[in-house]
């Protein structure tokens, strides 16, 4: 008796094997397509982080070497009060010269606004965003000196000056402790600069880019005082154009 194997068509030529690779092929170009699409992705959500971070860097290093600017200058107006103090001390005919000079133009002050502070501090995302909790600890500690800086300093002068009146006498003069002022001034100052110097340093920030980041904010609000000033001038015609009509309703009577 003959008996015949059939052997699977699909075996025959080996269309079984190319069926396989067929398949295989099917599931790497599906992986790899998965892989594409999550990765890119994953890409383009990283690049955003990354994007939002530096942006929200930028903002507090502008915001940090803004109060730096300022308390440096009332720390300069506290040291030629000093200077003007040791003229007179030296040579006291020159008191009436020169006393109104810290009486008028010596005062210290620091000018910044508390928005971007509020902004870091109070939203968690932010601190989340940028992710370094070492920058994060410097930054509130430099906002923390900050707020120092002007009640420990700017407030308690210009209120000892409105009470006081110090630079009435000459006595009163030579009796103000100016150089109590100079030394928290000072110290203050050099911790504030060297937090901010480390947050340079461990965010990578130059100062190059902050002032570069500093002529685009520049711009901007220039912008926005253009804007300002167009909306006075349409309201100044306004008034006039009513005060015109006002003028010719009172003629009717």
């Amino acid at each position: 008796m003959n008996i015949k194997l059939h052997t699977p068509k699909s075996l025959k030529t080996g269309s079984g094997m190319a069926s396989m690779k067929q398949f295989l092929l099917s599931i790497v170009a599906t992986s790899i397509s998965i892989a594409l699409t999550f990765g890119t992705a994953a890409f383009l959500d990283n690049k955003k982080k990354q994007s939002e971070k530096r942006e929200i860097v930028m903002m507090v290093m502008y915001d940090m070497y803004n109060s730096l600017q300022s308390i440096e200058k009332a720390d300069s107006t506290i040291r030629q009060s000093m200077d003007i103090q040791l003229q007179i001390a030296e040579d006291t005919t020159r008191f009436e010269q020169l006393r109104y000079q810290l009486i008028t133009r010596l005062l210290p002050k620091v000018e910044y606004t508390e928005t971007t502070e509020r902004i870091f501090s109070s939203s968690i995302e932010t601190i989340n965003t940028v992710g370094n909790v070492l920058f994060t600890e410097n930054v509130a500690e430099f906002y923390q000196n900050r707020q120092i800086y002007k009640t420990s300093v700017c407030d308690s002068l210009i209120n000892e000056f409105s009470h006081t009146k110090p630079f009435s006498t000459l006595k009163g003069t030579l009796d103000f402790y100016y150089f109590v002022y100079a030394i928290t001034s000072s110290g203050i100052l050099r911790d504030m600069q060297s937090l901010y110097a480390q947050c340079k340093q461990m965010m990578e920030v130059s100062d190059e880019e902050i002032e570069a980041y500093r002529k685009q904010r520049k711009q901007i609000d220039k912008g926005i005082t253009d804007n300002d000033a167009s909306g006075d001038s349409l309201v100044n015609r306004f008034l006039q154009i009513q005060e015109t009509i006002e003028e010719a309703k009172a003629k009717l009577k």
